[in-house]
């Protein structure tokens, strides 16, 4: 036997040890903390399945420039013509990156009313950015 032969021998009894010394002394893994996350997530996303639009609406602060009743303020305009204007896709669009529409005469003349710009919110998930458009686009009255 050569001695790299006697090397790597040596080299898989001492792996093999380790590997045996390891399996004895292994204890058993308590997963109840890795389970409760889980359910926590799990919960979470129950909570924000069943949550409707206006509680998003509230939850993303709409209300703070279109006011408590979405009917306008003098930092944001009424959200009840939502329909006039939106489909709902492209209100998701917009909802996600309002920039991108500073082009349009219509935000141009609410940016100059209003003096403020509308934010995005590309970080809410768009299953909620949903919820949101679909509220909005059945608003009825003002």
């Amino acid at each position: 036997m050569t001695n790299a032969q006697k090397w790597v021998a040596a080299f898989l009894v001492v792996f093999i040890a380790l590997f045996l010394l390891s399996k004895l002394t292994e204890k058993e893994e308590d997963f109840t903390e890795e389970l409760d996350f889980y359910s926590e997530q799990q919960t979470e996303a129950a909570q924000s399945a069943s949550v409707d639009g206006l509680t998003l609406i509230n939850r993303v602060g709409c209300t703070n420039c279109h006011g408590v009743d979405l009917k306008g303020t003098k930092l944001g305009p009424t959200l009840y013509s939502a329909k006039e204007y939106w489909s709902r896709d492209k209100l998701i669009n917009y909802l996600r990156n309002p920039a991108s529409y500073s082009g349009d005469e219509r935000f141009e003349a609410y940016k100059a009313q209003y003096n403020t710009v509308m934010p995005g919110y590309g970080n809410i998930d768009v299953k909620d950015l949903g919820k949101i458009a679909d509220y909005l686009l059945n608003l009825e009255g003002e």
